[in-house]
């Protein structure tokens, strides 16, 4: 009962804290305008820390324990890329991953268009690919250049900057430690306040957990052996959140 009880009051802390830094970067922007960076960069750093993970565990299974993705250089990670993309459907280069484009976020007087260079990376990545479909325009709402940020780029990059920080000092656990329900349990609360205060039904933009998880035991109801499954009527972010999340 009491680990039950401090896991639901640390998801209550993360909860209130995601909501107050949503609330407080938002400025003069409009909520459910602005849900779009808060979750977009959520999604972000999701992808970022999924596939650094992945390729972590395939270098260490193979005797190389001391790799670090985040640390390989743009030109020895393409390499692998081709394998990389057919295995997970994405890739991401190590310089731009969620963590070192934060690391270099203050000092970069052109973050907005580092951002727009890295998301386009990310769906040019899975163009030919059975995901492109998934991946393509998936950014499109995350406008890094859009004046609702701020009247100047030095206002824009430095309201990017204090999101980058928000949404990676978030204690969502490692990726390898089930992070999944992490992410997936932060997305869903935040689709859940956005529609509350903007006066609509979070059913109408998400499915809520209970209705995903029902579908999933349906679907694997007399299977002995499952690799993956997602529900293909959740937001782009959420199929690809499911479908590149752990082993169901």
């Amino acid at each position: 009962m009491v680990s039950v009880m401090s896991k639901e009051a640390e998801r209550a802390e993360l909860h209130k804290t995601i909501w107050r830094i949503a609330n407080e970067l938002r400025g003069s922007v409009d909520g459910w305008d602005f849900k779009a960076y808060v979750l977009g960069m959520l999604f972000y750093r999701f992808i970022s820390e999924n596939l650094t993970a992945y390729l972590n565990e395939q270098e260490r299974q193979a005797g190389n324990p001391d790799f670090d993705y985040e640390e390989l250089s743009d030109e020895e990670a393409e390499y692998g890329m081709a394998e990389t993309v057919n295995e997970k459907g994405f890739f991401v280069f190590p310089s731009d991953l969620f963590a070192n484009v934060r690391k270099r976020a203050r000092h970069d007087q052109n973050l907005n268009e580092t951002l727009s260079q890295v998301f386009v990376n990310i769906e040019a990545s899975a163009q030919g690919t059975a995901s492109e479909d998934k991946f393509k325009g998936l950014f499109d709402d995350l406008d890094v250049n859009s004046n609702k940020l701020g009247p100047t780029v030095a206002k824009r990059n430095e309201r990017l900057v204090r999101l980058l920080d928000a949404i990676g000092d978030l204690n969502l656990g490692m990726y390898t430690d089930q992070a999944i329900d992490a992410f997936g349990d932060a997305y869903e609360y935040l689709m859940t306040m956005y529609a509350s205060s903007a006066g609509k039904s979070g059913g109408e933009f998400f499915t809520p957990q209970e209705v995903s998880e029902l579908l999933a035991r349906i679907a694997v109801v007399g299977k002995t052996e499952v690799s993956k499954v997602y529900e293909v009527f959740h937001t782009d972010w959420i199929q690809i959140c499911g479908a590149y999340g752990p082993t169901v």
